[in-house]
This record gives structure tokens, C-alpha cells and sequence, in this order.
């Protein structure tokens, strides 16, 4: 297994593909990528569904898959707000590859049905296929595809994004091997001599106490621990530092513990959502997710100091458990909202990527959402960098 990958900053769309096929043809030595994953800023949107054609003629790779981004990742460098074109190619020996569209019907059906993905991709959970995934976010039901595949094939990675860079809907461009798509979703299944290991860091702390719900509806919390919500949360609130109370009024979290044999959460076992809002007078609060009785929460803030610490936390953790082959190579699929919006400089995830982990090939793009998995089941989040690496199962 061989990963490379190459990002032009070139502000004509010719010259930066020029610039990314000559880098990567260099890089290749003579090798044949199986798989090549582009994105686009965009600032080439007007030439970007030409990209497809021009890689395939000139690698003929099995699959070609990516999209446009509003900002780009290519061989561990982020560009955000300024052209660029990234590509990551990977030779995959004894690896099988099934790239998929779904229109906005299309998936419906799969929603409904799941059972029949087998069919459509070749594969049974038997295989244990992992998921590269890309969805129009006009224009796809993220969150019934996510469910649907995890029914599919319960356990099995799924990562990617919600593609970035449009203003309206219709702009966003998904690109499957020599094909241009402005709405679904895309997908590339993959199993036989490959790992897809997830690192899902979702840049918050939890602050408080955890707590039990013990009334709700839906996405409604109207007890916890047995007294009203907005009691429990009030009193939160008062054992909290001042930066704390600043950073919770400023985007109030909750962490909703997502395994319930947990009885004692720690800060990677919460999947992170906003708290939408709050009647004091009902003393209900309403969160952005649908909640369950006897679920564990536990209140968490957000800010840069608090995401680069649990980044660098949920990767050196990976690097402690992981075992077997070495990485090779992995997809970044990082929030608009960090990058310089968060840290005020660029490569920041890279770099700690680099350190925590391993100094190896690094694409990606910056998504409209992130796509991963919390304790084996796949969600939609935000302000999020989920990692896609990729190992070999060691079969030679």
C-alpha cells in the first residue's frame, strides 16, 4: 500500500493541474494509483468539473472520487480562503473498490431499505467494507444515508463530509471518476487488504457534572437526575470558572453519552450538540438531537485551546491503541469553522496530525459537516476534524 499527496496553489485552474499532475507523476515513480481523491476551491469552480477527465486520461485510476471545497488539504497543508487544487492518490493492492452515486430518490429508497445495499455494492457486512462518503448538503438526507449504512454494515468505518464552497444550492460539484454530479451523495466502498482507522475530535471539554435525563420528548430535556432541566443546568453554571460561564454563553454544548453501558463517561464517549434553546418558565431545554430517558449528558464548552488539547488528545490515544501495520496515509475532513477561523494561523490539525500520529501523506478538505463515527455509530457533526487513516491489514 502507497499514499501520496500533492496541493497547487496556482490561482489559474491549467497551471495548478499542470502543477498537481507533474508532483504527483513524480511522486508515482511509475506506480498506477487504484484511487485518486480531488478537491477543488472555489476559486476554480467555473473549470473544476474538467479536473475529472484530465487525472483520469492521465492515471486511469480505478476511482476517482472528491468534490469542491471551500478550503483544501493536500499533502499536509491547509489552504482556506485562496485557490487550490489537492489530490491524493493510493496504491491498493488486493483492496477492492465499489465507487456509488445516490440521487435524492435514490437514497430514499436506501433509506427505507437497507438491506439492499448488498447488492448494490457487492459486499455483505461479512466483508467488513469501510466507507469514504461525500454528500451535497441542499441537497441530501445526511443523517438517513449515515443510518442506513450503519444498518448495512453495523461496525464498519464510515468518515468524510458535507462538500463546502457553494452559496446556493446547485453549485457544490461531486466528482465520481469521469462523471460531475451537483447533487446527492458519493461514495467509495472499499474492503480486502485495507483499514480505515476513524480519530473523530470534536474540539469541546465537558464542564460540570455528568447527569442522567430522566424526562424527555424528542429533542426536549424536561428532567434531569429527577428536578427540572433548567434547575440542573442554573446550577451547573454556578460551579463553573468565569472563562467557562463566558465560553457556555457564548455556545452552549451538550454532551450525549451515545453507549449505554457507560455509567461513568469520560470526554471521548459524548457526541457534542448545541443546545438550541431554553423555557425557563417549562423549565425545558431543547438540544440539537434527538435525546432518550436514562441517557447520560454532561455539559461541555468550546474554544481554541479547548479543540487543540482534545485534538491532540483523541490522536495521541489512537497512536497508544493502535496495533498492526503502520499508517500510510489518511483524508482530513475538518469544520469551515476551524482552521484559521479557530487558531488564526493554517495547518494547525496537519501539524498535530504530523506529530501525534505520523509524518505521512495528508488530503482533505474543509466540510459543511463531518462525517464519523462516536463508539461504532456514524454521525453528522460539527466544528469537527475527523481523520480517515488508512493502514493495510498486513495479509502479505
Amino acid at each position: 500500500m502507497h499514499w501520496f499527496s500533492v496541493i497547487s496553489g496556482q490561482a489559474d485552474f491549467n497551471d495548478a493541474m499542470d502543477e498537481v499532475e507533474e508532483q504527483l507523476e513524480s511522486q508515482l515513480a511509475g506506480l498506477h494509483p487504484d484511487l485518486l481523491v480531488i478537491f477543488v476551491s472555489p476559486h476554480h469552480s467555473a473549470k473544476a468539473a474538467l479536473a475529472p477527465d484530465r487525472l483520469c486520461d492521465r492515471f486511469g485510476p480505478q476511482v476517482l472520487f472528491g468534490s469542491t471545497a471551500g478550503g483544501v488539504i493536500g499533502a499536509g497543508r491547509e489552504f482556506e480562503g485562496k485557490p487550490a487544487v489537492s489530490v491524493t492518490a493510493a496504491v491498493l493492492p488486493d483492496v477492492a473498490l465499489k465507487p456509488f452515486r445516490l440521487s435524492p430518490d435514490e437514497l430514499e429508497a436506501f433509506v427505507d431499505a437497507p438491506q439492499t445495499w448488498s447488492a448494490r455494492l457487492g459486499c455483505e457486512a461479512i466483508h467488513e467494507p469501510s466507507f469514504l462518503l461525500l454528500a451535497d448538503p441542499f441537497s441530501c438526507d445526511a443523517d438517513g444515508l449515515l443510518g442506513s449504512l450503519d444498518m448495512a454494515y453495523p461496525g464498519c468505518s464510515k468518515v468524510g463530509g458535507l462538500v463546502s464552497g457553494a452559496r446556493v444550492a446547485g453549485e457544490n460539484r461531486l466528482f465520481l471518476d469521469d462523471e460531475v454530479h451537483a447533487r446527492g451523495a458519493i461514495g467509495v466502498a472499499m474492503w480486502g487488504d485495507i483499514l480505515i482507522d476513524t480519530a473523530v475530535a470534536q474540539g469541546c471539554r465537558p464542564v460540570g457534572r455528568p447527569m442522567v435525563i430522566t424526562r424527555s420528548q424528542r429533542n426536549l430535556i424536561f428532567e434531569l437526575n429527577g428536578r427540572g432541566a433548567v434547575r440542573e443546568l442554573e446550577e451547573t453554571l454556578t460551579g463553573l470558572t468565569a472563562r467557562e460561564l463566558e465560553l457556555f454563553r457564548q455556545a452552549p454544548h451538550i454532551g450525549l453519552c451515545i453507549d449505554p453501558s457507560i455509567t461513568d463517561p469520560q470526554k471521548g464517549d459524548f457526541l457534542v450538540r448545541n443546545l438550541i434553546g431554553l423555557d425557563s418558565t417549562a423549565g425545558v431545554i431543547g438540544v440539537g438531537a434527538l435525546v432518550e430517558n436514562q441517557q447520560v449528558v454532561q455539559f461541555h464548552v468550546r474554544d481554541a485551546s479547548t479543540s487543540a488539547e482534545d485534538l491532540h488528545e483523541v490522536l495521541a490515544r489512537y497512536r497508544r491503541e493502535v496495533t498492526g501495520e503502520e499508517p500510510r496515509g489518511a483524508l482530513l475532513f475538518s469544520c469551515l469553522g476551524r482552521g484559521m477561523n479557530l487558531y488564526g494561523r493554517a495547518d494547525h490539525d496537519c501539524e498535530v496530525f504530523a506529530r501525534e500520529v505520523a509524518d505521512i501523506p495528508v488530503g482533505g478538505f474543509f466540510c459543511n459537516g463531518e462525517i464519523g463515527p462516536i463508539h461504532a455509530k456514524t454521525f453528522l457533526h460539527g466544528y469537527t476534524s475527523a481523520f480517515g487513516i488508512f493502514r493495510s491489514r498486513g495479509w502479505n
